[in-house]
């Protein structure tokens, strides 16, 4: 398999990926431009606008955009996250063309009708409605406001009901403007794909847009704290966070390992002692994100009213106790999930054009997959017990609880507890 970038001369990037005996491709557009790049007035905008891009241009109106795709058996997509918008489509190696054209055409030439506008900002507040009604879907958005407050990566993507019923076309035409450049985008393609023409593809559709200025955002500090919502529902969302390295840190992938030890399986320490053990939860887990500057270790597990205390204190007493006595046998197994998983997911395509994507947007290159590999290879015991016991030791954290958590610990204590 080989890997080519290319950048345009007004900035755009180019990455591509062929994967020998494939029949189909996967191609995209990765945008800077997320949750994080937003003013707090304009909360919910990229997300809006990633909806609005699919609801006509001045060549196809909804329905043709949806038709062309489907016609010729591939499909399109998109989502917002916190620090990017992607649009993405998988498709067969001769609808590649015509997959890249309406990429392009939905990115660059949305009309915004304001009856669509209408329609769809109705769609947006019924998706907004669901979150709130799906604990643990929100339980995530206040742990992050709780990690990050006052601070737009600590803000929903969806945006508050408020400011989605105010925004008007303008402000959709305005952040496009002010982040949708060429030098904020990657066009990432893997699979049966042919980077020559691709290149061909990109200059026609892309090539002529002006250069727009970096978009910055503020540099996001890790406070912590805590919201408890208290609701009469079947079962206490126990969410917990603490800061962990971002992208550049050299240790990040340590964080992964960490993670996955401690929460990312059947076989780990989450899992056999709080739910194979005691029997105090259905599901549970731990998980380690990065972003451009910080990162979150989290923890979420979901149990009853009378567990809920007895649960917090045992999964901080595994969140400390990794320090102590992790072994080198835990550390491989954690290791060989990461690998397995990273390898396994490379084998569809749509998976190996967003890592292209990711990897050139935070690195500028994609280091080779052996490079990756060997970082995780590096991790040891020593750097794993190293890692949990400064994550303890700094011993600040956020929390977040949703349903009949009146018995639930205080933040405070917790953070005693990990401290300790």
């Amino acid at each position: 398999m080989s890997v080519n970038l290319d950048r345009l001369p007004n900035g755009l990037r180019i990455v591509t990926e062929v994967m020998p005996g494939l029949e189909s491709a996967a191609v995209g557009l990765w945008v800077n431009a997320g949750g994080r790049h937003e003013r707090i007035e304009q909360n919910g905008i990229a997300h809006f606008l990633e909806h609005m891009a699919f609801k006509g241009t001045e060549r196809r109106n909804a329905l043709q955009i949806a038709e062309e795709i489907e016609d010729v058996g591939g499909y399109i997509n998109a989502y917002t996250s916190r620090e990017a918008t992607a649009y993405y489509a998988r498709v067969l190696k001769a609808d590649v063309p015509l997959a890249l054209d309406v990429i392009a055409d939905i990115v660059l030439n949305p009309v915004f009708h304001s009856d669509e506008i209408e329609v769809e900002r109705g769609v947006i507040l019924q998706e907004i409605g669901q979150a709130l009604d799906t604990p643990d879907d929100v339980i995530f958005d206040w742990l992050q406001e709780a990690s990050y407050p006052g601070q737009a990566l600590g803000r929903t993507i969806l945006g508050p009901t408020d400011r989605v019923s105010r925004f008007a076309r303008t402000d959709l035409s305005g952040f496009i403007s002010e982040h949708y450049g060429p030098g904020q985008m990657v066009l990432s393609a893997a699979g049966a794909v042919d980077h020559d023409v691709i290149m061909r593809l990109a200059e026609k559709a892309f090539g002529h847009l002006p250069p727009v200025q970096l978009s910055t955002h503020d540099v996001a500090v890790f406070h912590g704290g805590e919201r408890r919502e208290l609701r009469a529902l079947e079962q206490v969302h126990f969410a917990m966070a603490l800061e962990a390295p971002c992208y550049s840190d050299p240790d990040v992938y340590t964080a992964q390992v960490y993670a996955t030890l401690l929460g990312g399986g059947m076989s780990s320490r989450l899992f056999q002692e709080i739910r194979e053990k005691r029997g105090l939860c259905y599901s549970i887990f731990a998980q380690a994100g990065a972003y451009a500057d910080t990162g979150m270790m989290t923890i979420y597990a979901g149990t009853s009213a009378e567990d809920i205390a007895h649960l917090s204190d045992l999964t901080v007493d595994e969140l400390r106790r990794v320090a102590d006595d992790v072994s080198d046998a835990e550390v491989s197994r954690a290791r060989a999930q990461m690998k397995a998983g990273l390898l396994m997911g490379l084998e569809s395509p749509s998976s190996r054009a967003e890592r292209l994507a990711r990897l050139v947007a935070i690195w500028d290159r994609v280091p080779p997959l052996a490079e990756t590999i060997a970082l995780i290879d590096a991790v040891d015991r020593a750097g794993v017990a190293e890692f949990a016991a400064g994550l303890a030791g700094r011993g600040t954290a956020a929390l977040a609880l949703y349903g009949p958590a009146e018995r639930a610990p205080e933040l405070a204590k917790l953070q005693e507890r990990l401290a300790a």
